[in-house]
């Protein structure tokens, strides 16, 4: 998909920053670290992939598209901060009632919800300006070469 293997290294870079949030919110709320916990992890993963999948391939097409690779970096940030904000909010929403402990059965999903909610709020945060930074050096570490001809 991306061609070379520094775009999927620089994807899993932003992984670790998602499960920091997570511990520190269960550290915090003093959540238990379980199976429904470790639920909540796969799910945040998933989630911290796609926004870093976003920012990355959106610099990709930038940089097909003529731009230089600041250029493109500087740019792929804003364009995609508001997709990526919209799915952060609408989950931590969507999760806020369950960490809060609010329906029948509640106390064995929180975990779950507070795990999410605080990966997101780190991820986010964090690969925004982590995954612009690390693509930078690796793509000066590891040029491409960038053809208007080539094909995918």
């Amino acid at each position: 998909l991306f061609r070379s293997w520094v775009d999927p290294v620089v994807i899993c870079i932003s992984l670790p920053l998602a499960l920091v949030g997570a511990m520190l919110a269960l550290v915090v709320t003093k959540s238990d670290f379980g199976m429904i916990s470790l639920i909540g992890f796969v799910f945040l993963l998933g989630l911290a992939n796609k926004n870093a999948i976003l920012i990355v391939d959106c610099i990709n097409q930038l940089q097909d598209g003529g731009l230089s690779q600041k250029e493109a970096i500087l740019q792929a940030g804003p364009i995609r901060l508001r997709p990526i904000m919209m799915t952060t909010v609408s989950t931590i929403l969507g999760m806020l009632p369950i960490a809060l402990g609010l329906g029948a059965g509640s106390e064995l999903r929180s975990p779950m919800a507070v795990a999410i909610a605080g990966g997101l709020v780190s991820s986010t945060i964090l690969s925004l300006i982590v995954v612009p930074v690390v693509y930078a050096v690796l793509d000066d570490w590891f040029p491409r070469r960038r053809d208007a001809k080539s094909t995918r």
